[in-house]
């Protein structure tokens, strides 16, 4: 993700369902870690276990993904990331239309509800933005912006979140593109 600009070493964050267990990149990952975790960095446990979720080396967004886990069950990965061409999105608060032909797999990308990176309030806020693109999550995967802050995309596994991920950013791309032609 860091080579292909799709996340940056401010951070963001992966994780993985198997079940009832989720594994998680620590927090840190892009800024003390440089994106360069191995297996043994990745933090495991029950969803629904409090020493799990409340782990201080976990991930500060969490919150989100263990919420998409709980309200999605189809869900299997959760990318978070600050991807070089979605972020102006997300510092002017704007939803993008899919205007690429790969794009329409996910539909529109809305924008969540702005509130604390860490807290309940977001974690809710990114579930209810979902909660219309629940379809595009089981079969392939859904994205919502953060206000000023990045993306999250839920997949029905790592490698369709992340491949939407990459789509998204394309998409982007084209609509700036556009947008710096007058249209």
């Amino acid at each position: 993700m860091l080579d292909r600009w799709l996340t940056d070493l401010a951070g963001g964050n992966i994780s993985v369902r198997s079940d009832n267990t989720i594994y998680i990149t620590p927090r840190y990952a892009g800024t003390k870690w440089g994106w360069q975790l191995k297996a043994r960095d990745i933090i495991s446990g029950r969803l629904g276990d409090p020493v799990f979720e409340e782990n201080t080396r976990i991930s500060r967004e969490a919150p989100i993904h263990l919420a998409i886990y709980r309200a999605f069950p189809t869900a299997r990965a959760v990318i978070h990331a600050h991807p070089y061409h979605l972020m102006p999105f997300c510092a002017s608060e704007l939803s993008i239309p899919p205007v690429i032909e790969k794009a329409d797999l996910f539909g529109d990308v809305p924008l969540a509800r702005n509130a604390d990176a860490n807290s309940s309030e977001l974690a809710n806020n990114v579930v209810d933005a979902l909660v219309p693109q629940q379809q595009f999550i089981g079969s392939n995967a859904a994205a919502v912006l953060l206000p000023k802050h990045g993306v999250v995309v839920a997949g029905k596994n790592l490698e369709t979140a992340l491949y939407a991920l990459s789509k998204l950013d394309l998409n982007a791309w084209c609509v700036l593109a556009e947008l710096g032609k007058g249209k």
